[in-house]
């Protein structure tokens, strides 16, 4: 799996989700290799998206396609400043990404030790499952210098906040604890109305 994150502040919300409800009835069909996307805007107005495509060349044709640059050229007035991140590197956790999350978080930050990290995200997968029945799966993308996007896709908003609450078991914090202590410039995106999108 390939992931391009965009985010970046937008003016107008209504009118970004209208535009994106348009590229996945105009434009979709036509976009060969493209797997969905999560995303959605933040209270402060920030909007975030993860595209998947089946692989970098798949993402690649798709943006040279001249309908896609076309839908882009009218999209880009309702942002600000955009950032792409092009992730060559994924990794699911449980059940992946999902459609029916009724919640979605998404992670950024950078890690120091990503070697570790994944060590400690495969603990984690295997040992929180029971733990945290709110989360069905989420998705790790790798920016390739340290940074990364994780997005996290909840059962729903209440019950994410009622998990994150608990306290970590015993037998849970040294992999919590070691993972935590990894990670840095850490920046969380609450979007509590997704914008999911599948072929």
């Amino acid at each position: 799996m390939f992931v391009q994150v965009i985010q970046g502040g937008v003016s107008d919300a209504a009118a970004l989700k209208a535009a994106l409800e348009r590229w996945k009835a105009e434009l979709a069909p036509g976009a060969a290799g493209w797997l969905g996307s999560t995303g959605g805007v933040t209270d402060d107005g920030k909007f975030i998206a993860l595209v998947r495509f089946e692989s970098a060349d798949a993402a690649r044709r798709n943006s040279e396609r001249p309908e896609q640059a076309a839908w882009w050229n009218d999209v880009s007035s309702l942002f600000g400043d955009v950032v792409f991140h092009d992730c060559a590197e994924v990794e699911t956790h449980r059940a992946g990404g999902s459609d029916s999350a009724g919640f979605v978080q998404v992670i950024q930050g950078r890690v120091t030790d990503m070697p570790r990290m994944r060590a400690l995200s495969r603990e984690m997968d295997e040992k929180f499952g029971d733990f945290r029945p709110d989360v069905i799966g989420g998705i790790t993308a790798l920016h390739g210098d340290g940074g990364f996007t994780d997005t996290v896709y909840f059962v729903s908003e209440a019950e994410a906040r009622a998990g994150e609450s608990q306290e970590v078991p015993a037998e849970l914090r040294e992999v919590w604890d070691a993972s935590t202590a990894l990670m840095e410039d850490v920046t969380y995106f609450d979007l509590r109305d997704p914008w999911m999108m599948s072929p």
